[in-house]
């Protein structure tokens, strides 16, 4: 699964309930999970919070799922990070190194795997 089909998996595990009650169930606000639901990219916190709630492991998210040998293809890494900073043309420096060392991280956690 890729970061940018985040929307799409929160829509099918929430099904029929509302979005007041899924959202509260995830630990975010009801216009956040809207926001996600409808494309937008979650900020780091957010995207920690829903992986947490539903058991996401971070890094298949965000190498889209995909891997050649035990490892994910760099450019799919590379296009969720790139996308993400496009996304938020407001993003701090602070939040910017936070986004990178988890991608990093998640990069490390794939190759540990093999």
């Amino acid at each position: 699964m890729s970061i940018l089909k985040l929307g799409n998996l929160l829509l099918e595990r929430r099904g029929d309930e509302g979005i007041r009650e899924f959202a509260r169930k995830l630990g975010i606000s009801p216009a956040t999970l809207s926001r996600i639901e409808n494309g937008k990219l979650p900020d780091l916190d957010t995207f920690s919070k829903i992986c947490d709630k539903l058991g996401l492991d971070p890094s298949e998210i965000l190498q889209g799922g995909k891997k050649v040998s035990g490892h994910a293809p760099a450019a799919a890494v590379t296009l969720a990070a790139n996308v993400h900073f496009k996304a938020d043309a407001q993003q701090t420096p602070s939040a910017a190194k936070d986004l990178a060392k988890l991608i990093l991280a998640a990069q490390k956690h794939a190759a540990a795997m093999e």
